[in-house]
């Protein structure tokens, strides 16, 4: 019960790592307010919660949308009287492709949700966390770990993000607030699973043996699940983690090493 009686905001909450993390919260003694787009996985996920005996809020926001977002940061507060984390979960994919080939708009459209709409959100959740001493936890991404071709849009999103981490960090410890990064690699999950089912069809080879290719890379030889990413967002989230802040943890199976 790491964090037990704990409130904790989550945002981008979906049907994958989202999902992980405000159960992995609630199976730790969390309460959560949840956060995304759809209420209907929402409202999903609030019932999974709630069997655990934990209480949930559903708040259907657009983060890139600052009324919505003041409305959660005024939902949480007023349904649960304290918030002790934030978890930066919400993204959108930029482009695939090339930086000396990409529009330029399309990534400023990455920034706006995967950066600033971050940063916004934490803003506003800085008097509440003020009071409890808490901490924000920004997911990232693995992708901070290499250069691939097509991927450069994707890492400068993902590198803004863990730079403005690391800013908050030094800004907002004053205050007791602690702000840490979880990065990670590949997360076995119904997007990934799809995305093996698809080039094991265009080779000809069933998905398992794609799977096998891609972890015979990887130190442990497995790809992580959505819960062991979530668990290290439990950590960061709890009083085991009361003196890290501005650190960057690497969920990759051993794939990357930093």
């Amino acid at each position: 019960m790491l964090l037990s009686d704990k409130v904790v905001v989550v945002s981008g909450v979906g049907p994958g790592l989202g999902r992980a993390i405000a159960v992995r919260s609630a199976e730790a003694g969390a309460d959560l307010v949840l956060a995304a787009r759809t209420e209907s996985r929402l409202l999903e996920v609030a019932e999974e919660i709630e069997k655990l005996g934990r209480r949930a809020v559903v708040v259907p926001t657009d983060i890139d949308d600052e009324a919505a977002v003041r409305n959660l940061v005024a939902t949480a507060t007023e349904a649960f009287g304290r918030v002790d984390t934030l978890v930066n979960n919400a993204f959108a994919i930029p482009p695939i492709t090339d930086l000396a080939e990409v529009e330029l708009d399309q990534v400023r459209a990455g920034f706006e949700t995967n950066v600033l709409a971050a940063l916004r959100l934490t803003r506003l959740f800085v008097p509440a966390l003020t009071e409890t001493a808490g901490s924000v936890v920004m997911i990232n991404s693995a992708v901070l770990r290499h250069s691939r071709r097509t991927f450069g849009p994707y890492k400068m999103a993902k590198s803004g993000l863990l730079a403005l981490a690391q800013s908050l960090a030094t800004e907002l410890g004053p205050k007791g607030i602690r702000v840490n990064s979880v990065a990670p690699g590949y997360i076995w999950a119904d997007n990934l699973k799809w995305y093996f089912n698809f080039l094991a069809e265009q080779r000809g080879v069933t998905s398992e043996q794609v799977y096998a290719e891609t972890a015979s890379t990887i130190d442990l030889r497995r790809l992580p699940e959505p819960d062991e990413i979530a668990d290290a967002v439990v950590f960061f989230a709890s009083a085991m983690a009361r003196a890290i802040t501005g650190a960057c943890l690497d969920v990759n199976c051993g794939e990357y090493h930093h």
